[in-house]
């Protein structure tokens, strides 16, 4: 019961921050913000994860000291996955687009998630597990955090 109450607050709290951030995208977010439309579309593809990254949205909290908020659409190739890592300074919340999502957070179950699930990482959380949970068909998510900009946003195990 307990961890189904957590899964519709984890939900809700995250419908809540995208429908913040869709509604930054779409209106006057400050001088700071950056969007798919009004900045180059960042494209990261490693070989070793077969990840590609697209940055929607990026911005200062200019009311929250030294945090920067940002959404990524991430896409994985079937069959890969990242290394374990760490994000210090970041709360990462996760939605599953399409396709299969695998995570496990700490010593936490290893969750399969499909479409319209979600997943959060704490700050300085062990990501043990981030992988495509299909063979055949790639994977898509959203990402949102709020991070620390002091702080490395990632950190191999």
């Amino acid at each position: 019961m307990t961890n189904s109450i957590a899964t519709h607050g984890s939900a809700l709290v995250l419908g809540a921050i995208l429908g913040f951030g869709a509604t930054a995208l779409t209106s006057d977010a400050g001088p700071d913000a950056t969007s798919a439309p009004e900045a180059v579309q960042e494209q990261a593809a490693t070989a070793a994860s077969d990840a590609v990254q697209t940055v929607l949205f990026e911005t200062a909290m200019e009311d929250v000291l030294g945090r920067v908020a940002m959404v990524r659409e991430m896409e994985r190739a079937p069959g890969t996955g990242g290394a374990p890592h760490r994000h210090p300074g970041s709360h990462t919340f996760g939605y599953v687009l399409e396709g299969t999502y695998e995570v496990q957070v700490d010593d936490g179950p290893l969750r399969r998630l499909g479409p319209g699930e979600v997943f959060y990482e704490y700050p300085g959380a062990l990501h043990a597990v981030s992988r495509n949970g299909s063979s055949v068909e790639p994977v898509r998510y959203l990402v949102f955090t709020v991070s620390d900009s002091s702080l490395p946003a990632t950190v191999p195990e």
